[in-house]
């Protein structure tokens, strides 16, 4: 593996030394990715065909784009980046998926599902004006086909003859669990059937057999293996909208695998190639992990592949998919959505326990929330599991189709506010100032497990409105119980300190509901007496929280969401209709994109800390100095 620093070096490499590369280059990720945590699975599965793809296109003048960005390690290796393994996600280290920050290899930072093929046509198409001799190839893997845009762009690939486009298709079977719809069914009989592969020897030895005329003969019979693929092997799909296809081919096998690249690349035009792929290929542990195949792992045994520590507390996820049985239980009517992220987001145990009633819709945020829309309108409650990240995608449906018809579902945001080691693409940080504009909507941030069941048992009784509980892959904190409340229902808050002669209120929801107290603990040292509330509806802007809030000189917003449109703003916006004379100081996350690291770590970088909001407050108090106009979100 140390002979190959960039990708031509491996077009002087034997057939024999290019599988002994594979062995090597999947022992390598076994072993740094065990140590450090990442996409595991993903990229087992890709060796073989990460080293045909660079044997043959000419990186980085031919692009090659991975969908999804986190089985693109194996490309990173290949391009010289081997040394930054020890520092895959960590601060200042190697980024989890393609960056172009890294190397001139990494033509786009891909991380959502589904997008390759768009960027790829695009930039085929821009080779194309300008008069460049480029081929893109697009890497389109687990499960990413089952994502509309990526059909989207198929549609306009085929109406481009002449385009220097090659897409491969990585056909493991799988997103994080196996994957779903009629797309994956139908390459699962491309992958399965082996009548076609059977048929068609038994016409090349008939025809070679033929005197004079066998091989001849055979050679020209590219109509009769059409035929016979089409009839055993459908494969029209793909030849309907104008592609070449080319499949299915073993995944696994370098030679062939190269062979069929380079018709692809002298093709001259469009083509799909194949590939039938098998995740966590090599790693035993990995491939009989029926759930998802080491798709994404923390540190673990690189022999056993256990984890090296045991998760001796529980997380958002376990206290929500814990909920949702309890639900199901009770409400015969409460059916489970997700799009391919079923244990992911803890909706498993709901589909063991109520199997008909769960529908993993595949990487298809959009139409999951329209479907969970039609599922309401059917007389049922969805409660529709995403990533808060991938909420993003689904904003128009959020607001046209689910909003607008006023129908009664829920939506589950796991891993809201600042993830960290998954980079900017994925902190779940924009969910609550874009659902915040959209009429109707009612959204909680619980505190701890006992106000996450309250908020989900809240939730899924609205049958007339779109209603967001969004949480913390964190563990879960203790719990934090109120000493007091004011309101009820959607607009009650809880009083969780209550400081005597405190002219100073504290308003912290969520995962940051315990910053605020240990804010009000620093202030209250220093001779700061401070009171602090938790909206347990965080939107709308509770009217009983305005109210409190007015009661006070100053007002303190922490939320793990952006500034830009959080609680602190709104509730700014609404003392001031309200003709409080309160001053507003808001501790957010900026507006920009955060590089990867831990959570600590971005937290500490751009100030969101107990040490920082607390030293930022006290300036304010002791300097009198107005507030209102300020927010507290920029770096430390």
């Amino acid at each position: 593996m140390e002979s190959v620093q960039s990708p031509r070096d491996l077009r002087a490499l034997s057939r024999r030394q290019l599988v002994q590369l594979a062995a090597e280059i999947r022992s390598f990720l076994i072993t740094k990715v065990s140590r450090t945590g990442g996409h595991l699975g993903p990229n087992l599965g890709v060796v073989e065909l990460t080293i045909a793809i660079h044997r043959v296109f000419d990186s980085p003048s031919d692009p090659i784009i991975f969908d999804t960005g986190h089985q693109s390690y194996v490309h990173k290796i290949l391009t010289g980046r081997a040394q930054g393994f020890d520092t895959l996600r960590q601060r200042d280290g190697l980024s989890g998926y393609p960056e172009p920050g890294e190397s001139e290899h990494d033509w786009v930072r891909n991380s959502h599902a589904s997008t390759a093929l768009s960027w790829a046509e695009g930039l085929a198409k821009g080779f194309r004006l300008r008069g460049e001799q480029r081929t893109v190839v697009a890497v389109v893997g687990d499960g990413a086909l089952t994502g509309g845009m990526a059909w989207e762009a198929l549609n306009n690939i085929a109406a481009s003859p002449g385009l220097r486009l090659v897409v491969v298709v990585n056909d493991n079977g799988r997103s994080y669990t196996p994957t779903v719809g009629g797309l994956a069914n139908h390459l699962a009989g491309l992958r399965t059937d082996q009548r076609y592969e059977k048929t068609l020897s038994l016409i090349k030895r008939t025809v070679n057999r033929l005197p004079l005329v066998g091989r001849p003969v055979y050679d020209l019979m590219h109509g009769v293996k059409t035929g016979v693929k089409d009839v055993l092997a459908p494969q029209s799909m793909f030849s309907d909208l104008g592609i070449k296809y080319m499949g299915p081919l073993d995944g696994h096998d370098i030679t062939s695998l190269t062979n069929h690249l380079e018709q692809a690349r002298h093709f001259g035009g469009p083509v799909i190639v194949h590939c039938v792929t098998r995740k966590g290929r090599g790693f035993q542990a990995a491939e009989e992990h029926e759930e998802d195949r080491f798709h994404a792992v923390g540190r673990i045994n690189e022999i056993t592949g256990e984890p090296l520590s045991a998760s001796v507390q529980a997380t958002w996820t376990d206290a929500f998919a814990e909920a949702m049985v309890q639900i199901g239980q009770r409400r015969p009517d409460v059916v489970g959505v997700t799009a391919a992220m079923l244990h992911p987001t803890g909706l498993g145990r709901f589909a063991a326990a109520f199997p008909e009633r769960t529908f993993d819709v595949g990487i298809a945020e959009q139409h999951a929330i329209v479907s969970a829309a039609g599922l309401a309108r059917s007389g049922l409650h969805p409660v529709v599991a995403l990533y808060a990240t991938f909420l993003n995608r689904a904003f128009d449906q959020v607001l046209m189709d689910a909003s607008l018809h006023g129908v009664g579902l829920t939506i589950a945001l796991d891993r809201a506010g600042i993830t960290g080691t998954d980079g900017p693409s994925h902190n779940g940080m924009w969910d609550m100032s874009l659902l915040g504009i959209i009429p109707g909507v009612q959204l909680a941030a619980p505190r701890d497990q006992a106000r996450l069941v309250a908020a989900l048992d809240r939730a899924v009784e609205v049958d007339d409105a779109v209603t967001v509980v969004r949480y913390s892959k964190e563990r879960l904190p203790d719990e934090i119980p109120e000493v007091a409340h004011v309101g009820e229902g959607l607009s009650r808050v809880d009083v969780l300190r209550r400081a005597e002669g405190a002219r100073l209120l504290i308003v912290a929801y969520g995962q940051f509901a315990g910053m605020g107290l240990s804010v009000a603990e620093r202030l209250g040292d220093q001779g700061v007496p401070a009171s602090v509330v938790d909206p347990l509806w965080a939107l709308p802007v509770s009217p009983d929280l305005v109210r409190l809030a007015g009661e006070y000189d100053i007002v303190v917003t922490l939320e793990d969401n952006l500034v830009e449109g959080g609680v602190g703003q709104k509730l700014r916006a609404r003392l001031a209709e309200a003709g409080a004379e309160a001053r507003v100081l808001t501790f957010g996350i900026p507006q920009q994109f955060l590089v990867h690291g831990s959570r600590e770590e971005v937290l500490e970088e751009i100030g969101l800390t107990a040490a920082r909001a607390s030293l930022e407050v006290l300036g304010a108090v002791l300097s009198g100095t107005p507030v209102e106009e300020e927010s507290a979100d920029r770096p430390a």
